[in-house]
C-alpha cells in the first residue's frame, strides 16, 4: 500500500511539503525512541553524582553489609618498611613485678676521665649503666632517657646525645658551650619495660580514644560513635579519601544522611591496652626520674677561647642531631647555622610584608598567629568574635592591612583529639590543604604533625606524613620558590596520660618525620631539641621558647 500523500497532486510544491513532512515524522519517531530507552535506564538504574562532603574526602558512602565492616585502610611497602625500622629498634619484653624494671635509685652514672676543670668547646662524656629494683644489671637496653646541661644564672641549656649499647649501658654525649658552673641532669623518661609495653599497646587498636560525630539538620541532631575502626554489623557512613587512602567511619544515624556530620569530638575512653604491672611503671611517680643524683656540677673556663659562631645562616634541606644547638641567654644557638632573631615588632613586619603566612597543624603552631596578635599586636584577628575565640579548634584569621600581611591558622583534620566539639566542615587532611595553596615566593606555609596522632597506631602518623610528602612535591612543581618549613614536636607535660600522650610517642614521629621528608627542600625547626634544653615541659612553649622558634622558621624561610 502506498503512502497516503501519493494521492495529493503530484506538484512541485507539494513535493517540497511532502518531504518535509516526511523528515519531520522520522524525527519525531528517533525522538520517541530516544526518550523510551532513556526513561527505562534510569528506570533501572540510579545515576549517581560524585559529591564533596566534609574535609573534602572522596565519595562518603553508607554500607549495611556485615562481611563489610570498615577497617583501617590498607598499608603498603612504604609504611611497613618505616614501621619496621622502628619496631627492629624497640626491645620486647614483658614483666609480672615492677622490681624488674629499671630503678633510677639503684642505676649509676659515672663521668668518664673527670677533671677538675673543663674548657669551653670540650665534651664530657657519662656512662650510665642500667639496675633493676632488685639490684640486678640489666642485660639489654632500651630505656627511654633525657639529658641536658644547664646554668641558671645565665639561662643557658643544651640537651645531650644518648647513645644505648643495648646490653644495660648507655653513653650520654654533651658538648659545653658556655663558661660557668655547669649542672647535670640525666633523667629515665621510662625504663625499657614500660617503652616496651607503651609500643605494643600502641599498635594493637584504636580503643583508647572514642569519638562522637554530631550530625544535624536545621532544627534538630543526633549523635553517634565514629573512629578509625568500628566493630558493628550496623549502617556504616564511610569517609574516606581514595587518592590518599586515609579513612574515618561514623554508625549511621537512622534519621540522618552521611553527608548531614558536621561536628567531631573525642574522650579519653575507660580503656587501656596495658596489664596492671605495666600501668604503674607509666604512673607520674615513675615518669622523668633523675638518675644522675651522684653528679657534681662541673667547672667551665673560657680557657682563652670559645665557641666560633657559625657563619652560614639557617636554610632549607638541612637538619642535624641531637644537640642541634644551644641556649644562652634565653637564645637559641644553633650549632652549624646562624639563626637571625625575629622578636622585634619592626623587623617582623618588614619581613612579613607582602606575604601570605599559611600555619598548619595542631596549636602548638596556633601560638604562632596568637603571639602576633595578642603579644606583639602587628596583625589583628579578622571577623573573631570573642564567642568564637572560646573553641580553639576554628580558623584564625590576621591581616595587617597597611602592610599587607595574611597569616592563618587551620588545623588539621583526623586525628585531631577535643573534649569539645568541633566543626569539619571547614578543614581537610592537610595534604589537600597544601593542594589548594597556589604558593609562590611570598607564600609560606609552616606545617606540624604529632601531638593529636600519639594515641593511634602509628601507622595512621605514617600515612599521613607520607601524603604530606607527596602534597609538599606537588607543590614544588607547580611553586618552587614556596617556603615550606616544618616545625617539629616539641615535648610536653609529664603528668598526662602517658599511654596516649607519653614524649616517647612523639620521638618515635619527630624520628620518622625526619626520614620522611628527608632529600626535600623543606625547613626543620627542632623544637624536640629546644624544649629538652630548655626544660619546659609543657604542651604549649614559654614565650621566650616560642621566640626562639619562631626565629628559626623565619630564618630558614628568608633566604
Amino acid at each position: 500500500m502506498l503512502p497516503y500523500y501519493v494521492k495529493l497532486p503530484n506538484t512541485e510544491q507539494q513535493m517540497r511539503g511532502r518531504r518535509k513532512m516526511t523528515i519531520s515524522m522520522r524525527t519525531v519517531l528517533v525522538v520517541a525512541v530516544l526518550t523510551s530507552v532513556l526513561l527505562v535506564f534510569f528506570n533501572q538504574k540510579k545515576v549517581q553524582i560524585p559529591k564533596i562532603n566534609m574535609l573534602q574526602l572522596c565519595n562518603c558512602q553508607s554500607r549495611s553489609t556485615p562481611l563489610d565492616s570498615p577497617r583501617p585502610m590498607e598499608t603498603d611497602d612504604e609504611i611497613e618498611e618505616l614501621f619496621d625500622k622502628i619496631d627492629r629498634q624497640i626491645h620486647p619484653v614483658t614483666i609480672d613485678d615492677t622490681d624488674e624494671a629499671t630503678s633510677p635509685e639503684k642505676s649509676v652514672t659515672a663521668i668518664i676521665d673527670p677533671k677538675d676543670e673543663y674548657c669551653v668547646g670540650d665534651q664530657l662524656q657519662v656512662k650510665v649503666t642500667a639496675y633493676d629494683y632488685f639490684g640486678n644489671r640489666k642485660p639489654y637496653g632500651g630505656d627511654y632517657l633525657r639529658a641536658r646541661i644547664y646554668s641558671p644564672d645565665t639561662n643557658s641549656s643544651a640537651s645531650g646525645s644518648i647513645t644505648d649499647y643495648k646490653d644495660g649501658t648507655y653513653l650520654v654525649k654533651f658538648t659545653l658551650f658556655w663558661a660557668g658552673s655547669v649542672h647535670l641532669s640525666i633523667l629515665l623518661m621510662h625504663p625499657s619495660e614500660a617503652v616496651s609495653a607503651l609500643w605494643r599497646a600502641r599498635n594493637q587498636g584504636f580503643a583508647n580514644i572514642k569519638y562522637t560525630g554530631n550530625f544535624t539538620s536545621a532544627t534538630e541532631y543526633e549523635n553517634s560513635e565514629c573512629g578509625f575502626e568500628l566493630g558493628t554489623e550496623k549502617e556504616i557512613c564511610r569517609y574516606v579519601d581514595k587518592r590518599d587512602r586515609e579513612a574515618f567511619y561514623c554508625v549511621k544515624p537512622k534519621r540522618y544522611p552521611c553527608e548531614a556530620l558536621t561536628h567531631m569530638n573525642s574522650v579519653n575512653r575507660d580503656h587501656s591496652y596495658l596489664s596492671e604491672v605495666e600501668q604503674l611503671l607509666i604512673n607520674r611517680s615513675n615518669i622523668g626520674m633523675e638518675i644522675s643524683k651522684a653528679l657534681d656540677r662541673v667547672t667551665v673556663l673560657n680557657c682563652g677561647q670559645k665557641i666560633l659562631s657559625p657563619t652560614e645562616r639557617c636554610g632549607l634541606g638541612s637538619y642535624y642531631p641531637i644537640p642541634s644547638g644551644y641556649f644562652h641567654h634565653n637564645v637559641w644557638n644553633p650549632v652549624h647555622c646562624r639563626m637571625s632573631p625575629f622578636t622585634d615588632n619592626d623587623k617582623l613586619k618588614v619581613f612579613l610584608k607582602g606575604k601570605k603566612l599559611l600555619l598548619m597543624g595542631d596549636s602548638t603552631v596556633r601560638q604562632y598567629i596568637r603571639h602576633f596578635t595578642e603579644d606583639l599586636k602587628i596583625v589583628d584577628y579578622f571577623n573573631h568574635t570573642e564567642d568564637e575565640m572560646q573553641s580553639w579548634q576554628k580558623t584564625l584569621l590576621a591581616i595587617n592591612q597597611e602592610k599587607f600581611i595574611y597569616i592563618q591558622w587551620k588545623k588539621h583534620t583526623f586525628p585531631f583529639v577535643s573534649k569539645t566539639f568541633y566543626s569539619i566542615k571547614e578543614d581537610a587532611y592537610m595534604a589537600r590543604q597544601i593542594d589548594q595553596v597556589g604558593g609562590g615566593e611570598n607564600t609560606i606555609i609552616v606545617l606540624t604533625l604529632g601531638q593529636h596522632f600519639r594515641p593511634f597506631p602509628l601507622r595512621v602518623f605514617i600515612r599521613s606524613a607520607i601524603n604530606v610528602r607527596k602534597a609538599v612535591e606537588r607543590l614544588f612543581i607547580r611553586s618552587p620558590r614556596t617556603k615550606v618549613i616544618i616545625k617539629e614536636e616539641n615535648a610536653r607535660d609529664m603528668d598526662i596520660d602517658m599511654e596516649r600522650f607519653s614524649d616517647f610517642h612523639g620521638y618515635v614521629q619527630y624520628l620518622l618525620l625526619r626520614e620522611i621528608f628527608h632529600g626535600l627542600n623543606v625547613g626543620f625547626v627542632d623544637s624536640l631539641d629546644m624544649t629538652i634544653a630548655y626544660a619546659c615541659n609543657v604542651i604549649h612553649p614559654p614565650q621566650e621558647v616560642l621566640e626562639n622558634i619562631i626565629s628559626m622558621s623565619f630564618t630558614q624561610a628568608s633566604l
